[in-house]
């Protein structure tokens, strides 16, 4: 008999997952059915990791407010109040299964610097291997815009790429991705498989937003969550929340089927449409609940650990204009670092060391930017000289930046390893 995978598994739930939207009171019946389902999972052998929001919305219940303020720093009161009601309710259900759990919380400050988002990993490493659950939050009491993930469907996936984790479940209160709103369109039909969601989603409405008053997210989000989640090597599925016992038929389900993720993947004459069809087939035939699955890009494929830490664990501070020669050398196999003969333009101020995007536009004969031709975003980089420096050298050689500078840091702008691009 074949020994079944066990996996990393990094669960999402929303605050309204978790809080009531109209009377702002716990769902104290859909946490003990999650806790079930993790402790289930656990003596299975897999690794799992909740991301939990519902901070504010149980501060808000907590102090006799309907509705979240406007003005950050009572959010951030709130958020104090609840987050620690948060915690402890989840560490009363878990304890009643003896199982130990571990509070983080996080902003983008902390993982800013690379050795910091290597420690974050270290600590992720430790505490699986000690049996114990991690319960992820953003840190709302300290947060502000600069630092914020912006939602916790994207602070899920940077912790799944953080952990190197197998699946991320996305937990929301429709089953699955459906072609358009189930609620208000009957003709609806689900997506049960999205090969490769840099191709888009055609003929997908997703733009209804959250679905509730103490959530942020929505179906949109979900998505751009899946995108960073699979560009990291991370499967992705989106499934009902209000019955969280699914998840372990999944689980159990994905553990036949995982090898025929690469064969989708790869197939390049793949009809999405009968794809769904047999997908829902077998689903009905095996008993399975409906969900959206997102397949993972191959390790040949996916962002690497600090690739990723680029793209998505740091905030940009500035742009730079490059030309096409300079992408096509530095996205490359043996690819290249950022010489300032490549650079057109610079937008904003930043300095050595900080992120900036790069965008892709196109040079005058005089050397100008060309305003015709719309700027696209194609990646980000670490530079060698801050803003001021490079608009003195863009454009020159390498062996000219001491002449006009006085002296060299480097004769990159960037280096190779501080240059990372999303899988194309």
């Amino acid at each position: 008999m074949t020994e079944k995978k066990t996996y990393t598994i990094v669960i999402k739930l929303g605050s309204s997952s978790l809080v009531d939207e109209k009377t702002k009171e716990p769902k104290l019946a859909t946490m003990s059915l999650i806790v079930e389902t993790v402790i289930r999972l656990k003596r299975q052998g897999h690794r799992v990791i909740i991301v939990s929001s519902g901070g504010i919305a149980i501060g808000l219940r907590t102090l006799n407010l309907d509705k979240r303020p406007k003005h950050l720093a009572e959010v951030q009161a709130i958020a104090a109040v609840g987050q620690g009601r948060l915690i402890g309710r989840w560490d009363m259900l878990f304890g009643q299964f003896g199982q130990r759990i571990a509070q983080i919380l996080l902003t983008r400050n902390d993982i800013v610097d690379w050795t910091q988002f290597k420690n974050a990993q270290n600590t992720f490493t430790e505490l699986l291997k000690m049996g114990v659950v991690p319960i992820v939050n953003e840190n709302d009491t300290l947060s502000v815009s600069e630092i914020k993930f912006g939602d916790n469907d994207t602070l899920s996936a940077i912790t799944a790429a953080l952990v190197g984790a197998d699946y991320l479940f996305l937990l929301t209160d429709v089953e699955c991705l459906y072609t358009d709103n189930p609620r208000t369109n009957p003709e609806a039909t689900p997506i049960l498989i999205v090969p490769d969601l840099s191709k888009g989603l055609p003929g997908v409405n997703t733009s209804s937003g959250s679905g509730s008053d103490v959530g942020t997210g929505g179906m949109q989000t979900k998505i751009v969550a899946a995108d960073l989640a699979t560009n990291a090597g991370v499967h992705t599925i989106i499934m009902k929340s209000s019955e969280p016992s699914n998840m372990f038929k999944i689980v159990e389900y994905m553990q036949t089927i995982d090898s025929e993720d690469s064969k989708i993947k790869n197939d390049t004459t793949l009809d999405l449409k009968k794809l769904q069809e047999t997908e829902l087939s077998r689903l009905k035939e095996g008993n399975i609940p409906l969900y959206t699955k997102f397949i993972a890009n191959d390790n040949k494929h996916h962002l690497k650990n600090r690739e990723f830490w680029i793209l998505h664990g740091l905030v940009t501070k500035g742009a730079l204009i490059i030309d096409e020669g300079a992408y096509k050398a530095c996205t490359r196999k043996n690819k290249a670092g950022l010489l300032p003969a490549g650079i057109i333009e610079v937008e904003d101020t930043f300095h050595e060391l900080e992120c900036v995007d790069l965008k892709i536009g196109k040079r005058l004969p005089n050397g100008e930017l060309d305003p015709a031709i719309p700027l696209k975003t194609v990646g980000r980089a670490r530079c060698n000289y801050t803003s001021i420096e490079i608009a003195k050298i863009k454009g020159l050689q390498s062996d000219e930046i001491e002449n006009v500078l006085g002296y060299s840091v480097s004769e990159y702008v960037a280096y190779r390893d501080n240059l990372a691009f999303p899988p194309h």
